[in-house]
């Protein structure tokens, strides 16, 4: 990492200030020392003086155990980053007992990482000791951990996940509900390293995968298996057509005309062949929701991975094409989603994530290992992916072949 250019810019020296746009507001003269255009504060402001000093000068960095990592510099400073996992979707009161916490421990200085951790920084041993046992003792009503360390080095790391029903519009499952109720089953593989490789999960709840679960060594897609139902009667009240036939990126829908009640209205019609189910149109017009509580479900991905090391990266490929909607607890998805992991742990090599492990056995293996059933639907047959085919007919299942042990001749 290259230093720091030194600029003159105050932006550098100056400490944040949440004041400054009330100190310059005027109400009786609103456009004077008006300011726009100016982006969110500069993130030099929000570092760590310890890491201000030493920016692009880290000798070294090592996992001195499970969720905390031990960085030094050059100038021989030592700093420790405490990974806690959260549930992303948090309340202010979770948030002001972080804010606490880092104000405690850390000068008030703390961060979330992309995968929804929370990491704390501090640059002694005592008080490392002291916010582990801190840590360590806060716990929800029901017993669980509130901040679970973990998710460093060989673990799973904490699930990214979207919205689902608490939020968005278009899901085809829960995300909060089912990520708690998988990581409640897998618990042990996050505050630990007893896996060959690091293991990113991912969820989305639908196909516009707001996640990375199309990246991810195991992740689980909300699917909609039905195309929009289309309101003809308020149709024309709350949508624009031309918007609605625009929105679609397959051109599965086209306008019509149809009689309501003994009169003509304006609609579109839904061309099923082409449809694939992504709910874009529902964004533009209210009046095509594709939400259905009985032919939505989940389906399984697994094999992605955005690093370059060993191999290159890859995208996750479909094991399992369908599982039902099982709230609350969604049990036939964490089963499948423990068995994948366990069965990974106990035949992978050391360092060797998911995909690489996969493409080492074969996937034919791989589906043997876990006795997840092969069917039709895992075939790649994607008209525009010719790079993906496999193009070989031979395919080496061998779970219902006897072996030959001794040959006569």
């Amino acid at each position: 990492m290259s230093e720091r250019p030194e600029r003159p810019d105050p932006i550098y020296t100056q400490p944040y200030d949440p004041t400054l746009a009330e100190k310059l507001y005027n109400p009786q003269k609103p456009m004077e020392n008006r300011i726009t255009d100016i982006g969110p504060p500069h993130y030099w402001q929000f570092l760590p003086p310890v890491i201000q000093r030493n920016y692009g000068k880290w000798k070294s960095h090592e996992i001195i155990q499970p969720g905390v990592i031990k960085y030094k510099a050059e100038s021989g400073e030592v700093v420790y980053a405490v990974r806690c996992g959260t549930p992303r979707l948090e309340t202010t009161d979770y948030v002001r007992e972080i804010c606490e916490i880092a104000d405690k421990y850390c000068d008030g200085y703390v961060r979330w990482t992309t995968r929804n951790n929370v990491e704390f920084h501090v640059t002694d041993e005592e008080k490392l000791r002291a916010l582990l046992e801190d840590l360590k003792s806060r716990k929800h009503p029901g017993g669980s951990y509130k901040y679970p360390v973990g998710g460093t080095g060989a673990s799973v790391t904490n699930i990214v996940h979207t919205q689902g029903w608490i939020h968005c519009h278009t899901p085809a499952i829960d995300a909060s509900g089912v990520v708690k109720a998988i990581m409640d089953e897998i618990f042990d593989y996050f505050g630990s390293h007893k896996l060959p490789a690091q293991v990113r999960m991912a969820l989305a709840c639908c196909l516009n995968m707001c996640g990375a679960v199309h990246c991810s060594d195991i992740a689980v897609v909300g699917i909609h298996r039905k195309p929009p139902l289309v309101e003809d009667e308020r149709l024309e009240k709350v949508c624009e057509i031309p918007l609605v036939i625009a929105s679609c990126p397959l051109g599965a829908i086209k306008p019509a005309t149809a009689e309501v009640g003994g009169e003509k209205k304006k609609t579109v019609r839904v061309n099923v062949d082409r449809c694939m189910f992504c709910g874009n149109c529902y964004t533009m017009c209210p009046a095509m929701p594709i939400s259905d509580g009985q032919g939505d479900g989940i389906a399984i991905v697994v094999g992605g991975k955005v690093s370059n090391r060993i191999s290159p990266p890859k995208f996750s490929k479909v094991v399992i094409p369908y599982i039902p909607n099982e709230p609350p607890r969604w049990p036939t998805t964490v089963k499948w989603i423990k068995k994948i992991l366990e069965t990974y742990s106990k035949h992978a090599n050391k360092y060797e994530r998911v995909g690489d492990w996969i493409e080492r056995i074969g996937w034919e293996r791989f589906f043997e290992l876990t006795e997840i059933p092969f069917t039709w639907h895992l075939i790649d047959d994607y008209r525009l992916a010719y790079d993906t085919y496999r193009t070989s007919v031979h395919f080496k299942f061998t779970s219902h072949v006897e072996t030959v042990t001794e040959i006569e001749y």
